[in-house]
């Protein structure tokens, strides 16, 4: 049996991830998942499991790997996770192997050859997925910085100051690219989403190239799929994918920003958005000087009074179906550390 290839979409959230996967569910070859964040969300939690080589602490963990997949506000449907099984597949006793193993049970289940994984914050452990021999095709999706934020703001999820949304941006593309530099064209391609909205069936072409596949059509009838059906349902930012391509939905932030926030993002993410082809709007009115300390602790204030404020207006069944997950991370943490 060929050996399942796997698929890693990176850079930052709200950058037409979703709907990506989606049309990349399309293919029969491809098996694309809504993510439940396994690495995101338990490597930082990896002191409370201790020596992953004794096998009690191995087990936990798969058991709460398993846990948060099963849990996920859009369900993986037709698969089944057997603790025992799941170890027995492990080649290692590590947090990446079980997330390879999985998204390869899910692949063949669904007769797959290829999985994607849309978990766009696995480029902080790029490093970990070549050394744990995972080594996966990237597609570096990237959105003009500034709707990303216009995004975020409307989310629930992230973070909702302009300059923090900017320092986040900047670091994942910049980590983005120097992983292009480092893999190769054969395993890296870097796709806007604003190319991917205005000439969709050419960037879809261009990749199911650089995957060997042949295009299939019918990408563009994600939007009719139970797939987009059940994430439409799971969360009001994820409402749009249940929808056709939107053409026109950039620059948004021309009408969403005003002109002190297009500075502000511009002033800590400018070289970015040039290094991605973005035009700047304003000709550096903050100067060159970094952002003072005073003007640091207004935007800290701010991030964190718009960040209660979206916890307020979450949507209730979104945040009912999101609710599971968060308790088990609580559970989680309120653990013991383990002494390694």
């Amino acid at each position: 049996m060929a050996r399942i290839q796997p698929i890693q979409i990176i850079g930052t959230q709200r950058s037409g991830s979703n709907l990506l996967r989606l049309m990349l569910n399309q293919f029969e070859e491809i098996t694309a998942p809504h993510p439940p964040h396994i690495l995101q969300r338990l490597m930082p939690l990896l002191p409370f499991y201790g020596n992953l080589q004794e096998e009690a602490n191995f087990w936990r963990l798969t058991n709460d790997v398993c846990t948060l997949v099963e849990r996920n506000p859009v369900v993986w449907t037709g698969i089944e996770l057997n603790r025992g099984q799941l170890i027995a597949q492990c080649k290692s006793n590590s947090l990446f192997e079980l997330f390879r193993v999985i998204y390869d049970l899910k692949a063949g289940n669904d007769q797959a050859s290829f999985w994607a994984c849309k978990s766009m914050a696995n480029i902080q452990y790029a490093e970990e997925l070549e050394v744990a021999g995972i080594r996966p095709r990237y597609i570096h999706l990237f959105r003009d910085g500034r709707d990303v934020a216009c995004s975020f703001r409307k989310a629930i999820v992230g973070e909702k100051h302009v300059y923090h949304i900017a320092k986040q941006w900047a670091r994942n593309q910049e980590a983005c690219l120097a992983l292009k530099s480092q893999v190769g064209a054969e395993r890296f391609i870097q796709v806007s989403y604003e190319d991917l909205i205005e000439s969709p069936e050419k960037e879809m072409k261009r990749i199911s190239s650089f995957l060997g596949l042949p295009f299939n059509p019918a990408v563009f009838d994600f939007y009719k799929s139970e797939e987009s059906k059940n994430t439409a349902g799971a969360g009001q930012m994820w409402a749009n994918v249940s929808k056709p391509i939107l053409k026109g939905n950039s620059k948004k932030y021309q009408k969403e920003l005003s002109a002190l926030d297009i500075a502000i993002f511009e002033k800590q993410a400018g070289n970015m958005l040039l290094a991605l082809n973005y035009a700047l709007e304003n000709n550096g009115i903050f100067g060159s000087a970094p952002f003072s300390k005073a003007e640091l602790s207004k935007f800290n204030l701010e991030n964190n009074r718009l960040k209660q404020e979206a916890s307020l207006a979450v949507d209730p069944e979104g945040m009912k179906l999101r609710q599971p997950q968060e308790e088990l991370l609580r559970s989680i943490r309120k653990q013991e550390l383990v002494a390694l």
